[in-house]
């Protein structure tokens, strides 16, 4: 099989049948996907590309795959992976032009231990937003890489996790790893037309990993696939045993908050999603509408004492603005951790317990199904409005980050699913959410209704 073609058409999980069935080899799979992410840096794509370290991987791999004795069912995928997390002798930018020539990392981070102990490659570290605080992917230091599915008109990546979708759309690799403090996992997949996971806290470990938020981050991954995003999360975690099969729907209660998840939804947006609810019904699926007071709650909260991230950002950047090196941060990203600076400590005391309650709340009440809701209330907009009106900016992200923050305060683990596309082409999504800690559930329920609705 011609390894342009593999990259451009096949899942990672297809890829990694293809190196053990011999019809695809890791070095030259490799070595195309190096060669377009050096040419990729032109497009704002990627920070770094680890070039030797790569090949030398390969070599390894396809070792293995002569002996019959891969590591995982990845060993051998190029991936890429959002700048935040640590590798030897790489440098962590954060996206930041503070750290753009700070110290390399001493040792790899065990998110990346564990996916190189999986033969995954990493090819390179992909731009994000700085220090991953926006769900819109702009960057003015490393520049914004543009939404490929909209070659004429600019149109924004998604963020922070921007450069690990991009990758993967552009057809540099067939997956990506991406952090999701407030949706940066689950909004650059919706606006790209891939599978993004969010997973629980604390299921995947971030030690190592540049923090937003320690109480919100998580990381997880993206691909093109469910299969995909389930091979990566086990990967993730240093797990070796077998992989989570798909779970019947019928029967399936599906939770549909009305509330305000489903305010100011773009008409092609409404439409995919009931589309995608029709189709789910007619696999078996019990479709049941909810007032979801939980979201509701949230909101309200997050009116009344602020934003835990935000707070906890301040606290992680603290040093910044203690001197004038906050004056070469992003001033967008500025105002949000500014937020986080008026807060008592009664705010985040009462937010910190409130979210406790609505947590266990959640598992009471949503246990017995799933959560659904579009991802995004919006398609990818252009980026030129964005850039020249900050007011517009903030208007603009705080509107797509709205759902998929929901599932960070409230702890939820996401599958966000490509369900269609509107009048221009730009990918709409689905995203369904479980309680906190039923991970294995969501992903088999997702293998199938992935089936469902994208046959």
């Amino acid at each position: 099989m011609d390894y342009g073609k593999a990259l451009d058409t096949l899942t990672a999980s297809q890829i990694g049948r293809a190196l053990v069935d011999g019809t695809l080899h890791a070095v030259g799979l490799t070595q195309v996907a190096l060669e377009r992410a050096e040419k990729s840096t032109q497009a704002n794509i990627f920070i770094s590309i680890s070039r030797e370290r790569a090949l030398n991987e390969a070599s390894e791999s396809s070792k293995r795959h002569a002996r019959g004795q891969p590591l995982s069912a990845l060993d051998g995928v190029p991936i890429a992976l959002k700048d935040l997390i640590d590798r030897k002798g790489e440098i962590t930018t954060a996206g930041s032009q503070i750290y753009r020539n700070a110290p390399a990392a001493s040792s790899d981070c065990p998110v990346a231990c564990n996916l190189s102990a999986a033969g995954i490659i990493s090819i390179g570290k992909v731009n994000l937003t700085e220090f991953a605080y926006s769900g819109l992917g702009l960057n003015p230091h490393f520049g914004t890489p543009h939404n490929p599915f909209s070659p004429d008109v600019p149109k924004v990546p998604g963020g922070s996790s921007s450069g690990t979708a991009v990758a993967i759309s552009a057809n540099i690799v067939p997956c990506g790893i991406g952090t999701d403090t407030g949706g940066s996992v689950r909004i650059p997949s919706s606006f790209n037309g891939l599978v993004g996971y969010k997973s629980s806290s604390g299921r995947i470990d971030t030690t190592g990993v540049f923090p937003l938020s320690r109480i919100m981050d998580t990381v997880g991954p993206l691909g093109r696939s469910v299969e995909d995003c389930i091979h990566l999360d086990r990967a993730l975690r240093g797990l070796k045993s077998k992989t989570i099969a798909a779970r019947a729907i019928t029967g399936l209660l599906i939770h549909v908050p009305q509330s305000v998840v489903m305010k100011d939804i773009e008409p092609a947006v409404a439409r995919n999603f009931q589309s995608s609810l029709r189709s789910l019904e007619a696999a078996g699926a019990i479709i049941r509408e909810v007032p979801c007071v939980e979201f509701e709650e949230v909101i309200r909260l997050g009116k009344t004492y602020g934003s835990l991230t935000a707070a906890d950002a301040y606290v992680e950047h603290l040093n910044l603005f203690e001197n004038s090196k906050i004056n070469q941060v992003d001033q967008r990203v500025v105002d949000r951790i500014l937020g986080g600076k008026s807060m008592t400590a009664a705010d985040v005391i009462c937010l910190q317990r409130a979210r406790a309650d609505l947590i266990a709340r959640m598992k009471a009440n949503y246990s017995d199904g799933l959560i659904a809701m579009p991802t995004t209330a919006i398609t990818a907009p252009e980026i030129d409005r964005l850039e020249r009106d900050k007011a517009y900016f903030h208007q603009i992200n705080t509107l797509v980050l709205r759902n998929t923050s929901l599932g960070n305060f409230l702890d939820l683990p996401g599958l966000a699913l490509p369900n269609g596309v509107n009048e221009q082409g730009m990918p709409t999504s689905l995203l369904l959410s479980s309680v906190s800690g039923t991970d294995d559930d969501l992903q088999g329920y997702g293998l199938e209704i992935e089936r469902v609705i994208c046959k």
